[in-house]
């Protein structure tokens, strides 16, 4: 019997795939990754003083890349070990090593996915590990969330509600309310902000591209302090659990880790020649993408034109404009970000065996997400062999 509905084809008879859409909760949803985004761009900009400029710019085009080819809310963001050492240690870790380190994971990555060598590597995660990761990753941001709403708790408590009250709506979605609420703190405790707003700088400016930017030595140092201990958290966090992720909450849209790794790597090869910083996919951003109401690529096109008009027009006073976002406003969206990633760890079975993988992984990668992959692949290894019981 015929419902009256017609389903449209391709040619080869595959379903269409949804494109991508700019409405109101796509809007929302763009702004649901600033939870980890914020506090390392700033970092970057205040403290290793990186031009603004570079760095805006690669975000910016890099999310609109990768929002149009994707179509989900595949996430870009700073790579997060490279990130916190650069910014502890500014003594140490020069411009140049930060753009080496770049190279090098841009490199690691199209190697390792060109050559399929990402494939057998990727075997090794488990549905158990792969919750290990998201359960151990959520509880991080859920913690690090805790530590930047501590600024200012009454500030942060009424977020809190209000994140709570509005997170279903999609009349008025949670990140509206939280952007405005943001910026009437920011204004309320910072009177001359409105003043300094006022007096913000526009002017046109490209990023300077360089093939001379960096040493040999930047290279080679800024692979060995910085790229090498990046590499198994990206592969735990920005390649398997990024890709088990879209494919699980987008099965229409499904990635490969081979795709992931390779626009990763693009990515990476690009950013260091405009003054830009490592990045990644990682799941965390998607969480919180998806949390705040994003469903397709267009939160990412909308993210990246807005840090793209930033980077071009008014990179010389960012610091001013990164005054509207509290930081204990911040760590609400990077609180919520946790609990959608932490969520991920229901689908796990709930066999005991799958249970202390998964438990085991997620609390080595509390303190290390790739000793967290590790950790869960031994065990998984010895309970396979049956050389453990549980």
């Amino acid at each position: 019997m015929s419902t009256g509905t017609t389903v449209k084809h391709t040619l080869d008879g595959t379903p269409p795939q949804p494109g991508n859409r700019y409405g109101r909760m796509e809007w929302a949803g763009a702004f649901g990754d600033l939870g980890t985004l914020l506090p390392f761009v700033i970092g970057f900009i205040a403290v290793t003083k990186l031009d603004p400029l570079g760095v805006l710019f690669s975000f910016g085009l890099s999310m609109i890349l990768v929002g149009l080819y994707y179509r989900t809310p595949m996430p870009v963001q700073p790579m997060k070990v490279i990130g916190g050492v650069a910014i502890t240690q500014v003594g140490v870790v020069s411009h140049g090593m930060i753009w080496g380190a770049g190279i090098f994971t841009g490199l690691l990555w199209l190697v390792l996915a060109l050559t399929n060598t990402l494939q057998y590597v990727a075997r090794l995660a488990t549905r158990p590990i792969i919750c290990g990761i998201a359960l151990g990753l959520g509880m991080s941001f859920m913690r690090n969330g805790i530590k930047m709403m501590g600024e200012n708790w009454p500030i942060a408590i009424a977020a809190l509600l209000l994140t709570f009250l509005l997170l279903k709506s999609r009349r008025f979605p949670a990140m509206f309310a939280l952007l405005l609420f943001g910026l009437a703190v920011a204004i309320v405790t910072t009177p001359s902000l409105l003043t300094q707003l006022a007096q913000l700088k526009v002017g046109f400016k490209l990023p300077e591209f360089s093939l001379f930017r960096f040493s040999w030595n930047d290279l080679v140092m800024g692979t060995l302090i910085l790229g090498i201990p990046q590499a198994p958290l990206t592969l735990g966090n920005a390649v398997v659990a990024v890709t088990a992720e879209n494919n699980r909450l987008f099965p229409d849209r499904p990635v490969t880790e081979k795709k992931v790794a390779i626009s990763q790597g693009l990515m990476n090869l690009f950013a260091p020649f405009f003054g830009g910083v490592p990045m990644c996919h990682g799941v965390g951003g998607m969480a919180g993408h998806v949390r705040f109401g994003a469903q397709t690529g267009g939160a990412l096109v909308i993210i990246g034109g807005i840090l793209l008009v930033l980077a071009l027009f008014f990179s010389s006073s960012v610091d001013i404009i990164f005054k509207v976002f509290p930081m204990s406003v911040v760590g609400v969206i990077l609180f919520f970000a946790g609990i959608e990633v932490a969520s991920a760890a229901s689908t796990v079975s709930r066999e005991k065996p799958d249970f202390y993988v998964m438990l085991i992984t997620a609390g080595f990668g509390m303190w290390n997400m790739g000793a967290g992959f590790l950790a869960g692949v031994v065990l998984q290894l010895l309970l396979n062999r049956k050389w453990v019981q549980v």
